[in-house]
């Protein structure tokens, strides 16, 4: 089928509803129209891929159609108003070079209507709107898509564990039972198949934990960035101490976000300054700052830095810069954390150069004045 058949076939299918007062003037528009779309001439508001009003019914079926298009959403719905010259109409009209959102008006065309300019007009407004059915369609498949894929991702780690963990029991029992009959290569071969195994755990409980990012996910209420913080360092206590490492934290906002997962966000980016690092006492810096209805956070490294070509991939499932004998890990800590940061609808990056340390800087919602009182005065009364 030719470009030209599929937009006549696509017209042909398009509904527009005539709001159109007068009864002489409704079947004289009709009939410029009927032979290009289904024309509908109902006098209550209808569902259509466009309407044609003119400015003196628009004040009646202003209701309906705002009801209507509302309920399209996120869909486009176009409203087409016409303005009559000679007649004294019942709304005051905005000028057609201005946008008036509060009108639901779209278009605006002048009477006596030509036929040409009137269809072009709503030829481009119905291809606007089945460009944004089209990309509703799409989001939904994507929506469900990914959907799909987190389950197929929580149930196939989630079955693994089972087996791998009868691996790693039978492993070790071989190992108690066996190890002092085993030759040299005998117990090298045995030390590989349990790291092996360990490792395969550590990757499957970190797959759960991406998986579960949207599926077992908390709600959203005010959180102090400042509690979660120091709660990491108090987890990371012995890491910090072993590598004497200088931990500096400016004052944070409070946040609306998942507590939890935040805490996780916090927690793999920390662990990352102080693992890739070739410093002896190395220096990590935690600040943010406000911008509008939004922070941004930064986690600021003296470590071993990432080169620019590298920089988008490492948000990726299982990419790694570093063999496992430089520095051990999953593969799948940092696109956790943007994974999170998607979910609290902000975005991560990192600026670095290879030898001069990293910043991790990501975006948050601030939480409303409203949310940080409440928040405040329930850390009181706990307290």
């Amino acid at each position: 089928m030719s470009n030209l058949n599929r937009v006549e076939r696509r017209r042909s299918e398009s509904r527009v509803q005539l709001l159109i007062s007068q009864e002489r003037n409704r079947a004289a528009v009709r009939h410029l129209l009927e032979d290009r779309y289904e024309v509908l001439t109902d006098e209550s508001v209808v569902e259509a891929d466009a309407y044609l009003v003119d400015d003196f019914s628009f004040p009646d079926y202003h209701a309906a159609l705002e009801e209507r298009v509302e309920a399209s959403n996120p869909a486009f719905c176009p409203v087409v108003l016409v303005r009559r010259e000679r007649t004294n109409p019942r709304i005051v009209l905005p000028d057609p070079e201005e946008n008036d959102d509060s009108l639901l008006v779209d278009e605006i065309v002048t009477a006596p209507i030509e036929c040409e300019p009137l269809v072009r007009q709503l030829n481009s407004l119905l291809a606007r709107r089945q460009q944004s059915l089209e990309l509703m369609h799409s989001v939904t498949r994507l929506e469900e898509s990914n959907r799909a894929l987190e389950q197929f991702a929580y149930a196939a780690s989630h079955d693994l564990q089972e087996p791998l963990r009868m691996v790693s029991s039978y492993l070790q029992l071989i190992e108690r039972r066996y190890g002092d009959d085993l030759d040299e290569d005998g117990e090298e071969f045995l030390e590989y198949a349990v790291d092996g195994a360990e490792r395969m755990h550590r990757m499957i409980k970190a797959l759960l934990e991406y998986s579960r990012v949207d599926t077992e996910s908390g709600s959203f209420e005010p959180v102090d960035l400042e509690t979660v913080v120091e709660n990491v360092r108090s987890d990371l206590r012995m890491k910090i101490g072993e590598s004497q490492a200088e931990v500096s934290v400016d004052p944070l906002p409070m946040v609306r976000g998942d507590a939890e997962q935040l805490r996780q966000l916090f927690q793999n980016l920390l662990s990352n300054a102080l693992e890739y690092t070739d410093e002896e006492s190395p220096t990590i810096r935690i600040a943010a700052e406000a911008d509008g209805e939004r922070c941004q956070v930064s986690v600021t490294d003296d470590g071993l830095g990432i080169s620019p070509e590298n920089q988008d991939r490492i948000f990726d499932v299982f990419e790694r810069l570093h063999t496992r004998d430089e520095h051990p890990g999953t593969g799948i800590g940092l696109a956790l954390c943007k994974r999170i940061v998607d979910r609290h609808d902000g975005r991560i990056w990192v600026e670095s150069e290879p030898g001069e340390g990293s910043t991790f800087t990501f975006t948050l919602p601030l939480a409303d004045e409203s949310a940080e009182s409440e928040a405040a005065s329930k850390s009181e009364t706990a307290d």
